[in-house]
């Protein structure tokens, strides 16, 4: 029993608090002093109950691993970077691991690297440059790989060879670092997540939850590469995972009609600055060939489409599959980043749920101005889409911006960060709609409803928009079990 808690629905607050009965992973009750003898009592005195929230896409191993690294992208000097490893190292760290850190530039630094401003013992350090192209090490680390001593400092190929090597871990540390990444999650409000991993995610989930991980309910993706494992498995989109009691299920299959902005593969109508219009994945007949494989084995697809002929093509594709409204799982178009104005209603009528970060829109903003210059009216148009009926689902695409759904809210209706000016505030989202495209498809607290739910310490309706970023959370409840943060 949640005892005086308010609930928070998508357009407002209630004022006066209600007791909430949970049973059996369900919402049994809500309503003013309910009776419920025997039943955990978990005074909440006042705080403010919603929906859990749910992050649409995220990469979980890759952020687990990256959430471990620490961050040197603000130090100005070899000096701050050895006092930025030092306390870390300081504040608790297994000498068992490598500490990998990331970011640093050191072009304009006023002193030179050198291997020993890292000496700490036994600890093993390695630090990778902002742009992957260097890395800096201690001697703990070049013993520990059997490498010379004159490696500490490396470049270019030899630098990326070290990399992937310092990137592999076994399944055991990997699931240990994952646990901490749901912790953490957890702790910021979130539920579910739609976890994209590139690959084996759903043994990988089935594996963790069968060994206790209990935070976060997960739907876990499949590519290409384990078709035929999973096909093998006769599981298919919206069975649970077995040994996991139904905490995570086969979601959708991913494919991919281009690359990315930054690097210029992002597949658009008009050319970039430099010539070029990206990079297709697929041919038009290859992509309906795949989805249509998919869909025979039960998987319904999910396509990653960031320019607009990206989207068109991926629309086209859904158009041709015709997948079922009876799907247990919708259709949807991973970031579409750029869309043409035609396009906008086709995810409507196609019935394809547009799954959009939104921080994205504000680490990119300054990209897009540049290499979308004068299109950026219809970029990140999540507005636009919102109000020609699509169905809107909030994720951050972790580790490419953080695990952190308040931030993608604020993001969302804020389309601003860091005290910037708004960037095109009329696709900014209302907060009700955003609220429920972080809600996993849930509409409030209900009866009858998942007991999936987000305790926090603040209204997100009477907060300033700016302020939602660092909404506090109290807890949460997964499947009936509190998990406080």
């Amino acid at each position: 029993m949640l005892r005086g808690v308010r609930l928070v629905g998508a357009e407002s607050t209630a004022a006066a608090p209600v007791d909430v009965l949970l049973r059996e992973g369900r919402i049994a009750g809500v309503g003013p002093a309910l009776a419920a003898p025997g039943a955990e009592r978990v005074e909440l005195d006042g705080r403010y109950l919603m929906p859990g929230m749910w992050d649409g896409h995220v990469h979980m191993g890759q952020w687990a691993a990256v959430s471990r690294r620490l961050d040197l992208s603000a130090a100005r000097s070899a000096a701050e970077v050895a006092t930025l490893v030092r306390a870390r190292v300081d504040a608790g760290w297994d000498a068992g691991e490598i500490l990998l850190g990331y970011g640093f530039r050191d072009a304009l630094w006023p002193d030179a690297p050198n291997p020993e401003l890292l000496e700490l013992g036994e600890v093993s350090v390695a630090l990778v440059s902002g742009d992957v192209h260097t890395v800096w090490s201690n001697a703990a680390l070049l013993r520990r790989l059997g490498m010379p001593a004159g490696a500490w400092w490396l470049n270019e190929q030899a630098a990326f060879d070290l990399n992937v090597r310092l990137s592999a871990a076994d399944d055991a540390t990997v699931d240990r670092w994952v646990a901490d990444a749901v912790r953490a999650a957890s702790a910021r409000g979130v539920t579910g997540v739609v976890d994209l991993e590139m690959s084996d995610a759903v043994a990988s989930w089935g594996r963790r939850i069968a060994a206790g991980s209990r935070g976060l309910r997960v739907r876990a993706g499949v590519y290409p590469v384990d078709l035929d494992v999973v096909r093998a498995r006769g599981l298919r989109s919206g069975d649970a995972i077995p040994g996991t009691g139904g905490l995570a299920t086969v979601g959708w299959f991913k494919l991919f009609t281009d690359g990315a902005l930054n690097s210029r593969t992002a597949w658009c109508a008009d050319e970039y600055p430099g010539g070029g219009h990206g990079l297709a994945s697929y041919t038009d007949a290859e992509l309906v060939s795949a989805g249509r494989e998919a869909l025979a084995a039960g998987l319904v697809p999910t396509i990653h489409a960031i320019g607009d002929r990206a989207v068109t093509q991926a629309l086209d594709a859904f158009s041709a599959l015709a997948v079922p409204a009876s799907a247990s799982l919708p259709p949807r178009i991973e970031h579409a980043q750029l869309v043409l104005p035609e396009d906008v209603p086709r995810f409507a009528a196609l019935g394809v749920h547009a799954s959009v970060q939104p921080e994205h829109a504000m680490d990119d903003r300054d990209v897009a101005d540049h290499h979308w210059a004068g299109r950026t009216y219809r970029a990140f148009a999540y507005r636009a889409l919102l109000d020609a009926g699509a169905v809107l689902e909030l994720g951050s695409d972790a580790p490419v911006a953080p695990l952190d759904p308040w931030a993608t809210l604020a993001a969302a209706v804020t389309r601003s960060r860091g005290g910037r000016d708004q960037w095109h505030p009329e696709q900014s989202l209302p907060l009700a709609d955003a609220l429920r495209a972080s809600w996993g498809g849930v509409a409030g607290v209900e009866v009858g409803g998942p007991a999936d739910l987000a305790i926090l310490d603040a209204d997100p309706h009477a907060v300033e928009p700016d302020a939602l970023r660092t909404m506090p959370v109290h807890g949460t409840v997964v499947a009936g079990s509190l998990h406080r943060a």
